[in-house]
């Protein structure tokens, strides 16, 4: 891939300096601390020297560095206590992608952001930088190289993919360089790491129960797929570069490992490193997705006497038949971004991770 400068470019942006300064890791709060994602984005601000509180509905983990406050995210009085005194919030907090659940996504990244906007101004916070997703322009059709200039997506290809865009755009649309308020969204796509709930459990599992036989397309189909600490490495780049620039404030970023490959050739690594036996035999795109509808067509018509969840949807056929990576060329320039973590270090260390998933012959 090519190489970004070794120094940020922002000759095209105004420089405006945020109030206070970088010199002094600030106090911070991980919304969704407690998460996959938030786990790690805890871990690495400790490891840099912030100050970090943690809001969450549950506590995930015990760590006497870290000042846990547990809540409803629509509460503005749960809210409130863990945002006084915090210059930074991060908000990584969301339902699982793979949830059916319309009125929590709406409840959680709809009416839960919009709280904690109001709650970070009524606490007097100064940077809000939100995880957002790369979905949010994905319509099920092929994107290669995609730039943040591309429109939301019309018709997006799920309830989460819905809320993120309506959650992007509210929190992107609060930024207030004028009351001292600043606001980002990163984007980072397919998540992958360390004590990751979705992604391998699930793969591993239909691996067990013989569903991993078959290859949708021509696998030739690139994706991009983004380890964890790669994703946190972008969220804290925004937030210091903020501080230090008020023009990237009401902006989305993309971040990926910046090594987009197959779709099936990631899913083959992870299922031999883990020796189970790759999917071999190919099925048509078109052919998957018009009986994923149909499928999905008979859930529906069923629904009113017996509920049934599918793992095979239209929604999942487009994730895994078509193209969708992402440029990061505007991080690398504006925030200095490259991935600490290349995919082959990313995978190994996944997959020594997971070694208790492992197929024992």
């Amino acid at each position: 891939m090519e190489q970004a400068a070794s120094e940020p470019v922002r000759d095209q942006v105004p420089r405006t300096r945020v109030t206070g300064t970088i010199g002094k890791a600030p106090k911070c709060t991980v919304i969704g601390g407690s998460g996959f994602l938030g786990q790690h984005m805890v871990e690495q601000l400790l490891a840099r020297g912030y100050s970090v509180n943690v809001f969450d509905i549950r506590q995930g983990f015990d760590n006497p560095r870290v000042r846990f406050f547990l809540g409803d995210l629509c509460s503005q009085k749960d809210l409130y206590p863990a945002l006084v005194g915090v210059s930074t919030v991060f908000h990584c907090a969301s339902p699982s992608p793979a949830s059916n659940n319309k009125e929590l996504f709406y409840r959680v990244n709809l009416s839960g952001t919009k709280n904690v906007i109001e709650t970070c101004k009524k606490a007097g916070v100064q940077k809000l930088i939100l995880t957002s997703s790369a979905s949010v322009v994905f319509e099920g059709i092929d994107i290669k190289n995609g730039t943040e200039d591309l429109p939301y997506a019309v018709k997006p290809i799920d309830y989460y993919t819905e809320t993120k865009i309506l959650q992007e755009k509210t929190v992107l649309g609060a930024n207030d360089p004028e009351r001292n308020f600043f606001t980002t969204a990163i984007r980072p796509h397919t998540i992958f790491g360390p004590r990751d709930p979705q992604l391998v459990p699930i793969l591993i599992d239909a691996a067990r129960k013989g569903k991993m036989k078959f290859i949708i397309g021509n696998g030739e189909n690139l994706v991009d797929f983004t380890f964890v600490e790669n994703v946190v490495h972008g969220h804290i780049l925004a937030a210091e570069h903020l501080s230090q620039d008020a023009s990237l404030g009401g902006k989305a970023f993309h971040i990926t490992n910046d090594e987009p490959m197959p779709f099936w050739t990631f899913l083959s690594r992870i299922l031999k490193g883990l020796n189970y036996e790759p999917p071999k035999y190919h099925i048509p795109y078109w052919v998957a997705y018009y009986l994923a509808l149909l499928l999905s067509l008979l859930v529906m018509l069923v629904s009113p006497i017996i509920q049934i969840q599918p793992t095979f949807t239209p929604m999942r056929v487009a994730l895994a038949g078509t193209f969708h990576y992402y440029s990061c060329e505007k991080a690398k320039k504006l925030m200095g971004y490259r991935p600490l973590v290349s995919m082959d270090e990313a995978v190994e260390k996944t997959l020594r991770s997971f070694h208790h998933l492992r197929k024992v012959e």
